[in-house]
């Protein structure tokens, strides 16, 4: 194709590999980067292009389209590499200048929506000679720094020339390097970057950014008192499904059991014949021991004496006989109210000696005994 102006033409050559603009039709004013090349065999001079961008965009322009189509080229625009923001972030590095507003502004972002993070600032310039250093140095220093779930790279609105840090190489290089995931909130709404096309995600504005980087406790909140709602339902769901359940179950297994009525009564009939047969069994029982109890009473000795007779006794042996005991021979005579003391002798009266407490008031008793020799 040609370039011309009023004055002039200019031949060139545009290959498709080399191609970085973009696609431009005839009659279009562009602005063409590249270098000239001379043919001596035909004396002809051509113009070998090697980007095109519209007539009007400027230096800055030109090099921003420049480097965006080598860089995506390159596949650091990407959206399959670009990385997940995670759900609740503990730790988050801001790169920014700690004198913009874009600093305070992503710190009350953080304590309205999520006030349990933790926020390290790595200070650095944002605009002027020492800021492409300055941002560079600190997204490396992410390479060592371990604990942080993710970065933010801010800086408050400006001029295409205040923006221009993140629109270097070396910036965009440096996001592209990050070992964790990158948000960027540069500028005001309508500005892009080229580190805003690197990084991992885009905000329009460093609040913006904030705002995607960590979750609104209130909704946090909200959502967590749903589950628990939730739950509640499915646990008294459950409990009535068992309750129901167990019902039946019961009731098939008294359908499967026999009748236990008549078992019942048969067994009540069984408990009260035993306990008549017990009610008799003590009743006979008792009335043999009373019975036993009465000839043990009649069979003894102190019964004997009550009938009127007594027992001698000499030398401590009962005597069974007069032939047993002499003449003279001291006695002990035992009564059912007493104890006598007496010797024998052939035709003697015998005088009482001693007596016991029921006969105490007798002064003296006679005792006819008849000793045959």
């Amino acid at each position: 194709f040609s370039l011309k102006d009023n004055d002039a033409q200019l031949r060139c050559a545009l290959f498709a590999g080399r191609n970085r603009g973009y696609d431009f039709e005839q009659g279009e004013q562009v602005l063409c980067q590249g270098y000239l090349e001379f043919y001596p065999p035909r004396g002809e001079l051509t113009f070998s292009v090697a980007f095109v961008q519209p007539a009007g965009v400027g230096r800055l322009g030109a090099e921003f389209e420049r480097l965006k189509a080598q860089l995506e080229e390159e596949g650091l625009f990407d959206v399959a590499r670009k990385r997940p923001l995670p759900a609740f972030p503990k730790r988050i590095a801001v790169i920014t200048s700690p004198d913009g507003a874009a600093w305070q502004d992503i710190q009350r972002v953080f304590a309205r929506r999520w006030p349990l993070v933790e926020v390290t600032l790595l200070p650095t310039a944002v605009q002027g000679p020492a800021a492409v250093t300055g941002v560079t140095e600190a997204l490396e220093s992410l390479q060592t720094e371990t604990g942080f779930d993710l970065a933010i790279l801010a800086r408050g609105g400006g001029s295409i020339e205040d923006l221009w840090t993140f629109n270097e190489e070396m910036v965009a290089r440096a996001v592209f390097r990050s070992p964790i995931p990158v948000v960027t909130g540069i500028g005001h709404e309508t500005d892009t970057t080229i580190a805003d096309y690197v990084a991992d995600l885009r905000g329009s504005t460093p609040s913006v950014a904030a705002e995607l980087s960590v979750p609104d406790q209130q909704e946090v909140r909200a959502y967590l008192d749903g589950l628990a709602r939730s739950a509640e339902a499915a646990h008294l769901r459950r409990q009535r499904s068992l309750a129901e359940e167990a019902g039946r179950q019961a009731a098939r297994l008294n359908r499967a059991l026999p009748s236990t009525e008549a078992i019942g009564l048969h067994l009540a009939r069984l408990v009260r014949g035993v306990d008549l047969c017990v009610t008799r069994i003590l009743a006979d029982t008792r009335a043999r021991s009373e019975s036993l109890e009465r000839r043990c009473r009649a069979l003894s000795p102190q019964a004997t004496l009550e009938r009127g007779y007594a027992v001698v006794q000499a030398d401590g042996r009962a005597v069974r006989s007069p032939k047993g005991v002499s003449s003279g021979q001291p006695l002990a005579i035992r009564l059912a109210e007493g104890d006598l003391d007496a010797i024998a002798g052939k035709g003697t009266i015998l005088r009482r000696r001693r007596t016991n407490r029921r006969v105490s008031s007798v002064n003296q008793a006679v005792l006819p005994l008849e000793v045959n020799d």
